[in-house]
């Protein structure tokens, strides 16, 4: 009888009719190469992946974030314009659009997993969006930071700069041994008002307090209101004992400008007056060789100049007043007023380096 031979468990050979072959061949046929099973299988629906996906990266991006960055990262997502969107790299185009609009039809964002339910927002996308923004935002603290750095070298004592961008006008005032010149100017660099006044007697004597009192108070009256009053801050070194004299009479002066000038302090705490470097304004106006300023008077006279020949002057002197300064200066310019100079250069540095942030 004819057989057949298969090898089978236990690697020994066993040997059958051939005719059982169709049935052996087919049953082992079903036994190694079982048919995969026709019920039906549960297929978990694309968007319920996606969610469980999305919930999933959600919780990671709660993790690769502090809560002090995503409140950053949310405040530039839900108030940002498309323009302001576009800033960042990664959100140019389509991004800042489906964004604005997801913004439009949902309301504002509420945690960043709701970030990746916009249109070509996956897990890795937004990661990189957050980082962007927060990049942003970080250079942005530190140009801020590095700007009240440089403000608080300039004037003295510390102001909002709130306060400060708002200012519409102020009184520049600079003091010498004998003489205090002030310039009032407002926003638009218009001078107001710029005289000086004599003070023959504070140097004379031991400083007597009541003499200083009476000579500051008289100037005083005549300065006009504004929103701050802003005081030059002597360069002079303390180091030189010869000009300890001088520097004495400086600080009283400094002092007693603060106390009669500050009327409202005792009431809410603000500061009206403040100390102005004298060097950054010299360093502004390109007044300094070395460690020593130079005369600003060629340089307001050619203010002066400018006021009439040109449409947008640097600075604006009124055209009912134009006449009188030009011959207040030119009555100067022998005896070299040096406060009246630099009261106004003081005045147009403030509005430029604290106020409009600007060079010229």
């Amino acid at each position: 009888m004819n057989v057949s031979s298969v090898l089978v468990a236990g690697g020994r050979w066993r040997f059958f009719p051939l005719r059982l072959g169709s049935s052996l061949f087919q049953a082992l046929h079903n036994s190694c190469c079982r048919k995969k099973s026709t019920a039906p299988k549960k297929i978990t629906p694309d968007i319920a992946f996606d969610d469980k996906n999305t919930k999933e990266s959600g919780n990671a991006l709660h993790k690769l974030f502090s809560s002090e960055q995503q409140a950053s990262i949310l405040r530039v997502l839900n108030t940002a314009s498309n323009k302001e969107l576009e800033a960042f790299k990664l959100l140019r185009g389509r991004k800042s659009i489906n964004i604005i609009q997801h913004r439009e039809k949902f309301g504002p964002f509420q945690n960043l997993e709701s970030l990746m339910t916009v249109p070509l927002f996956q897990y890795k996308t937004t990661v990189q969006v957050c980082n962007s923004i927060l990049c942003l935002e970080t250079g942005g603290k530190k140009r801020k930071s590095q700007e009240n750095r440089l403000l608080r070298k300039l004037i003295k004592p510390e102001i909002e700069r709130e306060r400060l961008k708002a200012v519409n006008s102020i009184v520049s005032v600079v003091f010498g041994t004998r003489r205090i010149a002030w310039a009032h100017l407002d926003r638009k660099l218009a001078v107001l008002d710029w005289q000086h006044s004599e003070c023959c007697r504070l140097m004379k004597g031991t400083y007597v307090s009541s003499v200083y009192l009476e000579e500051i108070s008289s100037v005083i009256s005549k300065m006009p209101k504004a929103d701050f009053y802003v005081l030059e801050k002597t360069g002079l070194s303390l180091q030189n004992s010869t000009l300890f004299p001088v520097l004495l009479h400086l600080h009283i002066m400094e002092a007693m400008l603060y106390v009669l000038l500050n009327t409202t302090f005792s009431q809410g705490g603000q500061h009206q007056v403040l100390s102005m470097n004298r060097n950054a304004v010299g360093k502004h106006f390109e007044l300094m060789v070395r460690d020593t300023r130079t005369s600003g008077k060629e340089l307001v006279k050619q203010f002066l100049l400018d006021s009439v020949l040109k449409e947008e002057p640097r600075v604006f002197f009124p055209p009912d007043k134009i006449v009188h300064y030009r011959q207040m200066f030119s009555s100067t310019e022998r005896n070299r007023i040096e406060e009246l100079y630099d009261s106004l250069l003081q005045a147009v540095a403030f509005y430029e380096l604290v106020v409009f942030d600007t060079e010229p």
